[in-house]
């Protein structure tokens, strides 16, 4: 049986690419530590994905998140231009779980939505409306926001 149980932190963000006959395929690497006679070693593993789970990994994934991940190992072997022959070892996954939740990048882009929210209603619009600012609306808000600040400044 070629059974590959792993949990690790990833050690960069996953390679997302298309091949050309469509199929997409995501490589990354996961670190693993182990813990004997009261040290710590760490081993990388290289982890390649595949279709609808390669997407998923290259849009959810990102450096320094924890993931459990199960599939198979894999050795391919090749020759270079230089008649060498090179062998690569990596898990083939057939599923990955997320254990750390969301990546930093996803709160500060959900946050600031948000903030935009917030401030859309302040000046009575409704997000929902689908409204869509240009550089010059954006200006014209900082504008009465400034305004209104000088406003309450002088009142006090």
């Amino acid at each position: 049986m070629n059974r590959v149980l792993l949990t690790g932190r990833l050690t960069r963000d996953p390679e997302l690419r298309t091949l050309a006959s469509g199929k997409t395929v995501t490589q990354f690497s996961v670190a693993t530590n182990d813990y004997r006679g009261g040290a710590e070693k760490s081993e990388f593993h290289n982890i390649v994905t595949w279709d609808r789970l390669a997407e998923i990994c290259g849009q959810y994934l990102g450096k320094g998140q924890l993931v459990a991940i199960e599939g198979r190992l894999q050795t391919r072997q090749w020759e270079d231009d230089h008649k060498l022959r090179h062998w690569k070892t990596e898990v083939v996954a057939a599923s990955v779980e997320m254990l750390s939740g969301r990546r930093k990048k996803d709160y500060a882009v959900e946050s600031a939505a948000e903030a935009l929210a917030a401030q859309a209603e302040k000046f009575g619009i409704d997000p929902a409306d689908g409204f869509t600012a240009d550089a010059n609306d954006a200006s014209a808000v900082a504008d009465e926001e400034d305004e209104a600040e000088e406003a309450e400044a002088v009142a006090a």
